[in-house]
Parts: C-alpha cells; sequence; structure tokens
C-alpha cells in the first residue's frame, strides 16, 4: 500500500474544563455538593468561605460595589427564558470545532465583579429560641443491641469460656436479633474445618451460651429464625400465664408450617393442631402481637435527613392558590474569591505568575458554575411547580402526567440536563417533600380521551384499599374495574405492578379476622 496524505473536515464534541465542571455539580446532591466545595477550599487558595455580613456581587454586572442577594439573582434568572445553561446544553447537543480553551488564566490578575461573595445574603436558619434535638441524637438514645445484651451479660455468673462464647455470639447476630449462622459454622470459623475435636467442643458451648442468650431482653433475640423466634416469646408468656388457652394454641400453631399461619388457612391449622377453628383464630390474634424482629427497636438505621433545595409556600390567602417558589438558603454555599491573594497576585511585577493565574482562574468558575446550578434547579422547579399546581392543591389524586421532555422544551434544553436537576433534589411544597422526579410520571388512557398520572392512580389504588372491608378484601381484578368505572383504563396487571410499589399485600393475605 502507497503512503499519502489527505485533508479532511469533520466535526466532533469537545467539552471545556468549565463545562465539564459545570455538567458535573448539576448532578451532584446536596450533601455532595457540599463535599466538593470543602474539598475546593482546600485544594484552592484562592477560594474561601464568605461571613453573613458580606455582601455578594452578582456576574456580568459593570460596577463591582453592585449589592445583589442570591435570590434575587437567582429569580431574575428563573423569569428569563434564555441563561447560561441554555448555552451550556446547546454546546452539549451540538457538535463543535475544537476547543483550545482550558483553566488557563486570560493573563489578568485584577479584581472582578464575580471575585466576592456568592451568597452571602442567604439569612441563616431560625430556631426561634427553641431547643430541638437532633433526630440522629434521638434514634441513637437507646444505643446498639449488641450494647444492651453485653450489658445484660454481666449480670450473669460465668466462666471464663462460657461468657467469651456468649459474647461471640452476641457479636455474631444480625440487627433484626437472629442468629443467621449455625453453631458449627461459628466454631469452624473460629477452630479451623479440619480440627473437628476443637469444632465439637466449641459447639457444645456454644450451645450453651446460646440458651442464655435466648434468655436475655428482649425477648427472642438469638432466634435461627422466625418461628423460633415466635416460640420463644410465647414460652416467655406461658412463664407468668401457663392457662393462657390462646397462647397454647399460638405455640402449637408456631410447630406448623408458617406457610399456613402466612396464608391464614383456618382449616388446615386446626385439623393439624386438633383446636376449633374460633380457639386458631384467637391463637393467630396473640400472635400478631408478638414482635417478629425483637432488634428492631435497637437498629441504628442510616438517617437520610432530606433537606429540601426549593421551598413551596402558598401565599395566598383566597381560595385561588398562589405559589412562591425560592431557593432554600441554607444549601447555598457562600463563596468568594480571597481578596488578600488575588490583590498580591495582581500587585506581582515581571514575575511568572502563570500557574496562581490558573488557580484564581479556576476559583472564579467554581463560583460561577455553582450559581449556575441554583439558577437551573429554580428554572426547572418553577416549570414543575406551573404544571403542578392541583396536586399541591389538592394532593396525589390530582396529579397530571409529565415527562421530561415537556420541561426540556419549555427551557430550551436537553432532557439529560433534566434528568440531572431532578435527581437527588428535593422540593418542600405544601404537600410535603418530594423528589423532583416524582414529579414526572407515565399517563393512562381515560374515557375522555385526556391521560392520568400514575400516582393519581397509584393514590386512587390506595384510596381503594383502605375503604375495602377487612373481611373481603378487593381482587386486582375488582381494582382494575373500579378504575374502569373512574374512567380509567387500567389492566389487572397494572394493578398488581402499583399495588406491588405500594407494598400493599394480595387479598388472600389482607383478609383479617
Amino acid at each position: 500500500m502507497k503512503p499519502g496524505l489527505s485533508l479532511r473536515m469533520s466535526q466532533h464534541l469537545a467539552l471545556t474544563p468549565q463545562l465539564q465542571q459545570s455538567i458535573r455539580l448539576l448532578q451532584l446532591s446536596t450533601l455532595e455538593l457540599s463535599q466538593e466545595v470543602d474539598q475546593m477550599l482546600n485544594d484552592n487558595p484562592f477560594l474561601e468561605r464568605g461571613e453573613e455580613e458580606a455582601t455578594a456581587e452578582a456576574f456580568g454586572l459593570d460596577q463591582a460595589d453592585t449589592h445583589v442577594s442570591l435570590g434575587d439573582r437567582v429569580s431574575e434568572s428563573a423569569s428569563t427564558t434564555s441563561s447560561s445553561d441554555d448555552s451550556a446544553s446547546e454546546t452539549r447537543d451540538e457538535a463543535v470545532t475544537d476547543v483550545a480553551e482550558s483553566w488557563d488564566g486570560d493573563g489578568s490578575v485584577d479584581m472582578r465583579p464575580d471575585d466576592s461573595e456568592w451568597g452571602g445574603d442567604a439569612a441563616p436558619r431560625q430556631n426561634n429560641g427553641e431547643e430541638t434535638a437532633d433526630a440522629i441524637d434521638l434514634a441513637r438514645s437507646s444505643g446498639s443491641l449488641t450494647d444492651f445484651l453485653h450489658r445484660q451479660a454481666l449480670s450473669l455468673r460465668l466462666s471464663e469460656v462460657d461468657r467469651a462464647a456468649l459474647r461471640f455470639l452476641i457479636e455474631s447476630l444480625n440487627d433484626d436479633g437472629y442468629l443467621t449462622d449455625t453453631l458449627p459454622e461459628l466454631a469452624a470459623s473460629l477452630a479451623g474445618t479440619d480440627d473437628y475435636e476443637q469444632i465439637d467442643e466449641l459447639v457444645h458451648r456454644f450451645t450453651v451460651a446460646l440458651g442464655l442468650l435466648q434468655s436475655l431482653e428482649p425477648v427472642g433475640v438469638g432466634a435461627r429464625d422466625l418461628a423460633e423466634c415466635l416460640r420463644i416469646q410465647i414460652k416467655a408468656w406461658l412463664q407468668d400465664d401457663p392457662q393462657d388457652e390462646a397462647a397454647q394454641a399460638a405455640l402449637a400453631i408456631c410447630a406448623q408450617p408458617l406457610e399456613m399461619l402466612a396464608k391464614r388457612d383456618f382449616k388446615r391449622l386446626a385439623v393439624a393442631c386438633g383446636l376449633s377453628e374460633a380457639v386458631v383464630k384467637s391463637a393467630i390474634t396473640f400472635i400478631a402481637r408478638l414482635e417478629p424482629k425483637p432488634g428492631r427497636p435497637f437498629v441504628q438505621a442510616e438517617q437520610n435527613i432530606i433537606i429540601p433545595d426549593v421551598l413551596v409556600v402558598n401565599t395566598s390567602k383566597t381560595a385561588t392558590p398562589k405559589f412562591h417558589i425560592q431557593l432554600n438558603p441554607d444549601v447555598m454555599p457562600k463563596l468568594r474569591v480571597h481578596d488578600i491573594y488575588a490583590n498580591a497576585l495582581r500587585g506581582g511585577k515581571g514575575d511568572n505568575h502563570t500557574g496562581l493565574q490558573q488557580r484564581l482562574q479556576e476559583a472564579r468558575w467554581f463560583i460561577k458554575n455553582i450559581q449556575q446550578r441554583f439558577d437551573t434547579i429554580l428554572r426547572v422547579s418553577t416549570a414543575i411547580v406551573e404544571r403542578q399546581k392541583n396536586f399541591l392543591t389538592h394532593g396525589e389524586l390530582a396529579m397530571r402526567p409529565l415527562v421530561l421532555r415537556e420541561i426540556a422544551d419549555e427551557l430550551g434544553m436537553h432532557e439529560s440536563t433534566i434528568s440531572r436537576v431532578t435527581t437527588a433534589k428535593y422540593m418542600a411544597t405544601p404537600q410535603g417533600t418530594f423528589e423532583l422526579k416524582y414529579f414526572f410520571g407515565s399517563g393512562l388512557g381515560t374515557d375522555s380521551g385526556s391521560a392520568a398520572s400514575s400516582t393519581a392512580v397509584r393514590a386512587l389504588i390506595k384510596q381503594f384499599v383502605a375503604a375495602e372491608k377487612p373481611t373481603k378484601p378487593l381482587s386486582d381484578n375488582q381494582i382494575s374495574e373500579m378504575l374502569k368505572e373512574q374512567g380509567i383504563d387500567c389492566a389487572r396487571r397494572t394493578v398488581a405492578k402499583y399495588r406491588e410499589a405500594l407494598k400493599i399485600a394480595p387479598a388472600n393475605l389482607r383478609k383479617t379476622l
């Protein structure tokens, strides 16, 4: 093959570092943004947190002393159909030629209007003088299950070997208080799989320790399965009241396969236990009062405290609602370019400050990209509120179908941008706090030719189930027919899918005595 040279013109996508950072900041949650800000503050000496009293200067203004609050700037950007985010989305969607931009400075070290604090006028959170307890501290006040059991074990007079075995079993419990591993498995994990004599000795020690563990509070802890957990609680009850007929019948029922109990098969349980159906029913009522997860009160579940990014308040005192939309000032970082360092860099003469100029430019772009992030969040939230006013007024039943493209077309953005904005961003409304994605949903056809939101359909299903007769619950087919009477075409399979999403049990398991 003969080598040769040729010229060819082509277009391809090139994202500048500024644009890449803007996209990345847009998809971060509030917590992730806070971590990103902390990291940037540690890495960039030209960036600092602003004080509460400091003023915030808007980007793009010629006057360096013009004071504009963050809420005012963002509100203005929400009412303007064109913003810097539009150009960013257009750059992502359209092919562009090679761009040589980078974090390199423009050669200017003079102070600029956008070097001052951004977000400094945000009001601090008000406490109104009331002492409010931290939710996480309240959740942890009772201590963990293992700590609670270890404190009880200290009161037992045991040998060192038995105390060590009991301690090992306590540490092997899961969050629900169950011992999921068998005693031979626990012994093999300590002695090794080849030392059978040592395994047998450990199994014996663990058997003794298991009896001690199951005698501790909460009752039922240390069980290997649900049936054993229920039996432990029933036996503890019978120690106080040996003549309780319902408890005695419950103990017999728990010795049977739990599938019959789950299906409330009274007749089979009555035959298997040699009891009357009336006694079986009273025993099942007794079992329903037991705790299937003894460790539940002690579980230190991760506390996901949701701080809304957007606040929606109904400011109208009349029947016609009027919603005011604003960003939550508590989630907006207060950043500014460090005046002393920027002035020192500007005063340098004849020295090569290319690296420092680059970091200064990086700080300026970081502040600007954060502002653009909140601008975009507010614009998208405003468009959502305009379309879901009925939901904000009347609740889930009034939710209308909404897709990402509808918001994207109105704001002149790409669907991927709307998807980034609505992920892990929350809005506090008169109906509660919801993720922005919650307001989007597919639609089901109606007799009128319009569409009903899937959220509204799920709310209807929840309403139907709440109003059903406990002794004769509605089947999925019946719910489907009831929706058709409301003019909503919803198949039985769709009803089953929505019911499972709502964590509503099937009709046979919802049936009560």
